[in-house]
């Protein structure tokens, strides 16, 4: 689904009209939805699953079902309402995070929700900053510590020497984050024009801001820069 001049490269291509197949609910499932509804006195949430018979369990640590993975820099994993529907109960969501040795994650910022940062193993330096540029927190972290990230605040990471690992609880069932830099980010989408304007500088300048990185959400340590210097 692109257009002629897209170089995204391709996701779905259809030679003909594309159609989806999709279940249908049985006679016995419509009147069973009606009954709940009327029980519930007309709220549906569309759980069928009872708090007895719930899964309550998922292995965020396992490598295999990250959602990010780069072989130089670590992997991503999130945790939210669409693989474990328990989660909507409780409007939490989780992530977790590996980076290895001097990699970086991408600057992001979380549009609905809180995150509470719990680093698991390893050494970092954490740097959050509000919407008018104010710098909020910007330290080294380690093991056993907890940082808190307001919604919208702009948030990176970087591993240190030790690699950096954490894991974040969000309050939002189904947290969206969105990121400042890398190929699928907020400013990569941007015309140039807006983002020179936006940031006053150059369109040179602008157009580097844009391209400066081609990897998602975690960033390999190769392409960092300075170590000392994240943001």
């Amino acid at each position: 689904m692109r257009n002629e001049k897209d170089n995204r490269g391709i996701i779905v291509r259809a030679e003909h009209e594309l159609q989806v197949v999709s279940p249908h609910q049985s006679r016995e499932e419509e009147e069973r939805e009606i009954e709940h509804r009327r029980g519930r006195g007309g709220r549906f949430n569309g759980i069928e699953e009872t708090f007895c018979t719930a899964r309550l369990k998922h292995n965020i640590n396992d490598p295999e079902r990250a959602d990010f993975f780069n072989p130089r820099a670590g992997r991503l994993t999130t945790v939210n309402n669409l693989n474990l529907p328990i989660l909507r109960s409780v409007q939490l969501s989780v992530e977790r995070g590996v980076l290895y040795p001097n990699a970086l994650m991408s600057p992001h910022w979380n549009m609905n929700a809180h995150s509470i940062i719990y680093i698991t193993r390893g050494n970092g330096r954490i740097q959050i900053v509000g919407d008018n540029g104010q710098t909020i927190f910007d330290g080294e972290v380690r093991e056993g510590q907890v940082v808190t990230a307001p919604q919208s605040f702009a948030v990176v990471k970087k591993a240190g020497n030790q690699g950096f690992e954490w894991v974040s609880f969000k309050t939002n069932d189904n947290a969206q984050v969105n990121q400042l830099a890398g190929r699928v980010s907020t400013i990569r989408g941007l015309p140039v024009e807006v983002v020179a304007n936006s940031f006053q500088i150059s369109r040179e300048d602008a157009r580097r801001l844009k391209n400066n990185r081609e990897e998602v959400s975690v960033f390999s340590p190769s392409q960092s820069g300075r170590s000392d210097e994240i943001a």
